[in-house]
């Protein structure tokens, strides 16, 4: 479970009967880059996340939510305390969505 954003549009590309041929470049990348996407190796930038939905027909928000915990892994899947720390960046998120 490396990228879970990788394996969302993996499943939707192969869904739709698409090939790496045909959907990188319509991302302006070759498929080389988007193989390592789909793979976890390698982050899509976000601003493609909206036309790689509308590519897939996809909900934007469910890519953006995998694409974005793709990132919080990354950064804290070695850290002793990441669950005590996502539980208290948590509590601060819910607190400024409160103010």
């Amino acid at each position: 479970m490396e990228s879970q954003f990788g394996d969302k549009i993996r499943t939707l590309r192969e869904l739709q009967n698409l090939y790496l041929r045909q959907v990188a470049p319509l991302l302006e990348m070759d498929t080389a880059q988007l193989s390592k996407i789909e793979k976890g190796l390698r982050q899509l930038k976000k601003e493609q996340i909206p036309l790689l939905a509308q590519i897939l027909k996809a909900d934007l928000e469910e890519l953006q939510t995998l694409w974005l915990a793709d990132q919080i892994y990354a950064v804290v899947k070695n850290e002793k305390f990441a669950n005590e720390a996502m539980q208290v960046a948590d509590k601060k998120i819910n607190y400024k969505k409160k103010k």
